[in-house]
């Protein structure tokens, strides 16, 4: 039997990871019913990935399909999912594992970031000239990760008529929200769009909203919009259905397990990747993954003013 095990980050807010099963749970129409479907995540939630790869071995899966619910390739994609499917492959000899690719910069998303702006009053074929977009992510450790927001923010300028698109983080690494917001201000933006790169609510996502108010008073010339998360898209239904298809027919065109520097790196990691549960700061980002040499021939755009 197969089976598709989704991995979640996790969240400590309870709204979050239950998106993620509500969201799993509206996709399962796209399988047909022999297949298992199991949701999992890697921290501050059970299941497990690992406690997920029990649950389908026990009902009876001999080949399963982990696919990760995350935007961009960091550490947890790289080496702590990995490291969870090879200790399950020793574990369950007898079982076929295919590890999937994370949404990455993907076509489809851009017409999700598109959905949120439009929902928000803009019309981003002709917006105001003063108005900067302020692409948001979570922000971590890892280069590669952090290099892919520079470019999904150069993209989302290519894609619309926006003058000014800034890329910002809500934590372990720079510019953080307030810089980007004084970047956009330096480049003459008197409107400001904070655009989460975020899939679900969580912890930070509350936080951002509660920063709002405080941005008004800090800047009370500056009209501030928060535009939506990704949410329950149906774009993010297509991706996520794409990646699953790619790992049950075997097609995946790129992923970690099959990676020679991920070995040298579980090295240094490896007591990170049991539970996940504990000593994580900023949502488990602060493992200091330092790339581990994948070099994806990223170019970092810093997207300003179109001349």
């Amino acid at each position: 039997m197969k089976a598709i095990l989704f991995v979640g980050h996790g969240s400590k807010d309870r709204e979050g990871n239950d998106q993620v099963r509500q969201f799993i749970e509206a996709m399962r129409k796209n399988w047909d019913e022999s297949i298992l479907v199991q949701t999992s995540f890697l921290e501050f939630e059970k299941p497990t990935v690992n406690q997920g790869i029990d649950v389908c071995v026990e009902k009876g899966a001999d080949h399963i399909s982990v696919i990760p619910i995350m935007l961009l390739q960091a550490g947890h994609s790289k080496i702590h999912i990995p490291a969870a499917i090879d200790e399950a492959k020793i574990k369950y000899p007898e079982v076929q594992f295919t590890y999937g690719r994370p949404i990455g910069v993907h076509e489809e998303t851009f017409e999700i970031l598109k959905t949120r702006l439009i929902e928000i009053g803009e019309n981003q074929d002709q917006p105001d000239p003063d108005t900067a977009v302020l692409l948001l992510g979570r922000g971590g450790s890892d280069p590669d990760a952090n290099s892919d927001l520079y470019k999904i923010a150069r993209l989302l300028w290519e894609k619309t008529n926006y003058k000014i698109v800034e890329p910002a983080f809500m934590g372990v690494t720079n510019p953080l929200v307030n810089e980007g917001i004084e970047r956009c201000l330096k480049l003459g933006a008197k409107k400001v769009i904070i655009l989460p790169y975020f899939l679900f609510t969580g912890i930070l996502i509350k936080r951002l909203e509660e920063m709002m108010l405080p941005f008004e008073h800090q800047y009370p010339a500056i009209k501030f919009k928060l535009a939506g998360y990704f949410g329950y898209h149906p774009k993010l239904q297509t991706i996520l259905a794409e990646r699953v298809e790619e790992a049950l027919q075997g097609e995946v065109k790129m992923n970690c397990d099959t990676c020679q520097y991920r070995l040298d790196a579980m090295e240094h990691v490896h007591h990170h990747h049991h539970d996940h549960g504990h000593g994580h700061h900023h949502h488990g980002h602060d493992h200091h993954h330092d790339d581990h040499g994948h070099h994806h021939e990223h170019e970092v755009h810093k997207a300003g003013e179109r001349g």
